[in-house]
């Protein structure tokens, strides 16, 4: 180890801090997905810089910036900036926003990851369930600032069909044509729970769309929706409290990722970086993903015109491939490896997190600021979102896989995605019921 390496590990008491047994066997999945995605950094030319704050601030940029296989698409953040400082085009900032968001999101679970070996595994499982989905939250922020309910709604919806039918569908299916004759196997409980939790957002979401259906010809309250959606959303945030305590105390070895042997794991092994370089580190990332999150929003809808696109299209499909990268490609490799726990563990904890905190996040914050908006997701939203959950939960319910299921998950994928390609609703017209959509349409013609 060198003297670079072993600075980096020193904590505020002069110890040197690695990865405990304890802290190493409470990573969470999210955290193994990434870390395939990291590489090793060679300090040697950085050792010999002999000003030590220079030489850590080398070491810092180093280990966060080049320490990813994602390092060059780095470039479009400034290339995103450019754009709209110079107004260059809609399309242009709105493509460069999108790119530099995957690398970001893999960083910032690199930095929670630090942030942990520094705090325990507990405080890191609350710094992994707050910051595994950020961009999404941010994003979704955004958007209800601009009373884009439409978009918001949509990008959630994309991210949690993409993590269950593309993500979950890929590695199935990765996994299975590398173990083709014997098949893979999982353990069932962890991919049961998670089941459990988004077949509760599934319900969430479907009783304000029933409610409002039961309600139209009795012409009763117009608002219950709202309130049930209000009321549905804070069970939601208690449930997925829950959840926590008991993914990261009471039930915590179902959750733990296995110890890795391979050199994409070995990167993670010590702390590569301090417990304040990470902590600034992280917090100067999510200002950046705030930041494109803001362009993203505001020029989605320029994109779509020039690129003659729906809004719909391109938040529920192009959007969640981009932010979903990371993860996508880590549960991929995991699954190459036979390792498809960890890879469910990506594909259903990322479901979960935005489902059951995310949304009714989103919804409480909404009913702070006065902007109404429920749980209803309109009709082919919500069936979408029902075929993805059951499709993916049925798949999961023997505990074995093949490749088959992944070609089923998969093309399940491209059928919504086809849906949401010809489906030419204007935004401003999404969150008024699709059966009222077609009677006009029928009317007209």
């Amino acid at each position: 180890m060198t003297t670079v390496q072993q600075e980096a590990m020193i904590m505020e008491n002069g110890h040197a801090k690695g990865l405990s047994r304890e802290t190493r066997h409470g990573r969470t999945v999210h955290n193994m997905s990434s870390s395939s995605l990291r590489k090793k950094s060679d300090l040697t030319l950085v050792s010999r810089v002999k000003w030590g704050l220079l030489r850590n601030l080398l070491v810092n940029f180093q280990e966060v910036i080049l320490g990813t296989k994602l390092s060059i698409i780095f470039l479009a953040i400034p290339f995103a900036i450019i754009a709209e400082v110079y107004r260059f085009g809609r399309p242009w900032v709105f493509a460069f926003s999108l790119l530099g968001l995957a690398p970001l999101a893999e960083r910032v679970s690199f930095l929670t990851e630090q942030v942990a070996y520094h705090t325990g595994p507990t405080v890191g499982g609350l710094l992994n369930a707050t910051f595994g989905n950020i961009t999404e939250l941010i994003i979704a922020i955004f958007a209800l600032g601009s009373y884009k309910i439409a978009v918001l709604k949509y990008s959630l919806l994309g991210s949690i069909l993409s993590n269950l039918l593309l993500v979950l569908g890929t590695s199935l299916f990765s996994g299975g044509i590398a173990n083709i004759r014997g098949g893979q196997k999982f353990d069932r409980r962890q991919a049961d729970v998670n089941s459990l939790m988004l077949l509760l957002a599934l319900s969430c979401h479907l009783l304000p769309l029933l409610f409002k259906y039961s309600n139209i010809s009795a012409a009763l309250d117009t608002d219950a929706p709202l309130h049930l959606s209000r009321a549905a959303s804070i069970v939601m945030l208690l449930t997925y409290f829950a959840y926590l305590v008991f993914q990261l105390w009471t039930h915590r070895q179902l959750f733990e990722a296995e110890d890795e042997e391979d050199d994409n794991d070995n990167v993670a092994e010590t702390a590569v970086i301090g417990f304040w370089s990470g902590f600034a580190w992280l917090a100067g990332f999510t200002v950046l993903i705030a930041i494109l999150s803001q362009f993203v929003v505001d020029t989605i809808e320029g994109a779509s015109d020039s690129w003659n696109l729906s809004v719909s299209f391109l938040s529920i499909i192009v959007l969640p491939i981009v932010g979903n990268a990371t993860e996508h490609g880590g549960a991929t490799i995991f699954a190459l490896k036979n390792k498809l726990d960890i890879s469910l563990g990506v594909a259903l904890g990322s479901a979960v997190q935005i489902s059951m905190f995310v949304v009714p996040l989103c919804v409480v914050i909404a009913w702070i600021m006065g902007i109404r908006m429920d749980l209803d997701f309109n009709l082919l939203e919500t069936g979408s979102l029902a075929s993805a959950i059951l499709v993916a939960s049925f798949t999961l319910q023997d505990g074995t896989s093949h490749y088959m299921k992944g070609v089923v998950l998969l093309f399940c994928y491209v059928v919504i995605g086809a849906c949401f390609f010809v489906q030419r609703t204007p935004p401003n017209q999404a969150d008024v019921p699709n059966t009222i959509l077609i009677k006009s349409a029928t009317e007209a013609a």
